[in-house]
C-alpha cells in the first residue's frame, strides 16, 4: 500500500471514499440537487426560449444559471450533512460543478459580447480543455507538482525575476477580469437596447446605441487597467504604451481613429439613424447598424454593404427618410391621340389612389408630359410611406391597375408607328428612262432578217 501522504496514496484514498455505503446516500443527494436546479431553471426561464441571454442559453442546461444553482445546492447540502460522514461524492462534485460554471460563464459571455465572431468557438474549445485539464490535475493531485515546476522556471526582466507560474496566474487573472467586464457591458447594452427592434418602439435608437458603445468602450478600458494590475504590470508603464499608440495613430492609424470618432459623431448628431433609407457610393439600402468603425447598409435584394464611418461624413449621402419617410414614384403610359384625356385622367387618379400602399395625402397625380410619335404620353405619380419595403412592388400594382382600367374603358395603347417605304420594282430590260421624269421609252424593235 502506498504511503498516505504520497500522490498515489491521496488518489487511492479518494477512490476508496467513493466505494463506501454512504456514497449511495450522497449520490441520491447529488441527484436531488441537480434535479432541483434543473426544475428551478425551467421555472425561471419559462416555456419560451430567451436567446442571446447569459443566464439562459439556447437549451435548458447550457446557460449559466443551471450550474450556479447546482453548485449552490451541493454546497448547502455539504453544510447540512453530519460531519462524521465522508462526503466523498459531494466533495468531488464541487470542483466539477465549479469547472462547469467557469466554462459556461466564459462561453455565454463571449457569445453575447461577440455574436458574429467565428473565433469564439475556437476560444470556447480551448477554454473547455483548459478548465477540464486543471480539474483532472487537481483530482489526481498533480496540480501542486505542476505549480512547483512552473515556479522553478524563472527569468530576469528589467532587474526583477519573474517565474512562469506568476505569468500564467497573471494572464488568467486578466482573462477573468476581462470576462467579468464583458459580462457587465453586455448586460448594460442589452438593457439599453431592449425593445429597439419592436414595432411600437418610440425612443431614440441612435442615443441608445451611442450610450451602449460608449459604455462598452469605457468598461473595456477600465477592465484592461485592472487586468494589467492583476497581471503584475505597473500602470506607470502605460505612459510608454500611450506614446507608442500616439505615434501609431500619427503614422498609420489615422483612418481607424477617424472611423472610430466618426461613428460617435453619426450617432450623436442624428443625421443618419438606424432604419434610414440611404444611398452611398451608388449603393442603396436601409441602415441596419452603426458600429464604432463602420455602418452596415442592407439593400432590398439582401446584399449588405459595410461602409466606413468616415465615408458617411466626408462624402455625399442621399437620405430618403431623413425628415420625411414619404417618397415619390412614377410610371409612364401612352394612349392614342383620339383618347378623351380629360375624362381619362380623373379615372386613373381614382384607380391609383385605391392601391394599398399608395398614400391619399399627397394624392396621386397624372399629367400629360409629351406628344410622342405613337401617342400621348401620360406620367402617373404616387407617394408611399414605407420605402424600406421597396418601390418595385407598388409600381407593378399601379401598372396592373392602369392596364385594367384602360382595357375596361377601351382606351387604345398605340403600337409604335413608323413609315415603311416599299422598294421600286425593277425595270424591264431595254427600257430607257429619259431625264426630267418623262415617261419611259419603249424598247427599240429588233431588226428584221
Amino acid at each position: 500500500m502506498p504511503p498516505a501522504g504520497s500522490l498515489a496514496g491521496r488518489l487511492e484514498g479518494r477512490l476508496e471514499g467513493l466505494w463506501q455505503l454512504a456514497s449511495l446516500a450522497e449520490l441520491a443527494i447529488l441527484a436531488a440537487c441537480l434535479g432541483g436546479a434543473l426544475g428551478l431553471t425551467w421555472l425561471l426561464r419559462g416555456a419560451g426560449r430567451k436567446p442571446g441571454g447569459i443566464w439562459f442559453g439556447d437549451r435548458l442546461i447550457d446557460g449559466v444559471l443551471f450550474p450556479v444553482l447546482a453548485l449552490g445546492a451541493v454546497l448547502l447540502a455539504r453544510l447540512l450533512m453530519p460531519a462524521e460522514l465522508p462526503q466523498a461524492v459531494l466533495r468531488l462534485a464541487v470542483p466539477v460543478l465549479m469547472s462547469l460554471c467557469a466554462i459556461r460563464i466564459g462561453v455565454r459571455v463571449l457569445r453575447v459580447a461577440f455574436p458574429q465572431s467565428h473565433a469564439v468557438r475556437i476560444v470556447e474549445r480551448w477554454l473547455s480543455w483548459l478548465v477540464w485539464l486543471c480539474l483532472v490535475l487537481w483530482l489526481t493531485g498533480l496540480l501542486p507538482v505542476v505549480l512547483d515546476e512552473l515556479e522553478a522556471i524563472t527569468w530576469t526582466v528589467g532587474g526583477s525575476q519573474i517565474s512562469l507560474r506568476s505569468v500564467i496566474e497573471g494572464a488568467l487573472s486578466a482573462v477573468v477580469v476581462l470576462v467579468l467586464v464583458l459580462w457587465l457591458s453586455a448586460a448594460i447594452e442589452g438593457r439599453l437596447l431592449a425593445g429597439v427592434s419592436e414595432a411600437g418602439f418610440s425612443g431614440s435608437v441612435s442615443l441608445r446605441k451611442i450610450a451602449a458603445n460608449a459604455t462598452r468602450a469605457l468598461l473595456l478600458v477600465v477592465g484592461l487597467l485592472f487586468a494589467l494590475s492583476a497581471a503584475g504590470i505597473p500602470l506607470t508603464a502605460l505612459s510608454v504604451l500611450g506614446g507608442a499608440i500616439g505615434v501609431g495613430i500619427g503614422l498609420g492609424l489615422q483612418k481607424l481613429a477617424a472611423n472610430y470618432v466618426s461613428g460617435f459623431v453619426l450617432l450623436a448628431e442624428g443625421s443618419l439613424r438606424i432604419g434610414d433609407m440611404v444611398e452611398v457610393d451608388g449603393f442603396e439600402g436601409r441602415i441596419t447598424d452603426i458600429s464604432t468603425r463602420y455602418t452596415v447598409i442592407r439593400a432590398l435584394n439582401g446584399r449588405e454593404s459595410i461602409v466606413p464611418n468616415e465615408m458617411m461624413i466626408t462624402q455625399r449621402v442621399v437620405s430618403m427618410t431623413m425628415s420625411d419617410t414619404r417618397i415619390n414614384g412614377t410610371t409612364v403610359v401612352q394612349v392614342a391621340y383620339d383618347t378623351d384625356v380629360d375624362a381619362l385622367i380623373p379615372r386613373l387618379v381614382e384607380v391609383v389612389a385605391g392601391i394599398d400602399r399608395v398614400l391619399t395625402d399627397p394624392a396621386p397625380w397624372v399629367s400629360l408630359t409629351s406628344f410622342a410619335d405613337s401617342g400621348i404620353e401620360l406620367t402617373i405619380g404616387f407617394w408611399i410611406r414605407d420605402p424600406h419595403n421597396g418601390l418595385g412592388g407598388v409600381r407593378s400594382a399601379v401598372n396592373l391597375a392602369v392596364l385594367r382600367t384602360l382595357n375596361a374603358l377601351d382606351v387604345e395603347i398605340p403600337y409604335p408607328q413608323q413609315v415603311h417605304r416599299e422598294p421600286r420594282p425593277p425595270r424591264p430590260p431595254g427600257v430607257v428612262v429619259p431625264a426630267g421624269g418623262a415617261a419611259p421609252l419603249s424598247p427599240a424593235p429588233a431588226p428584221s432578217e
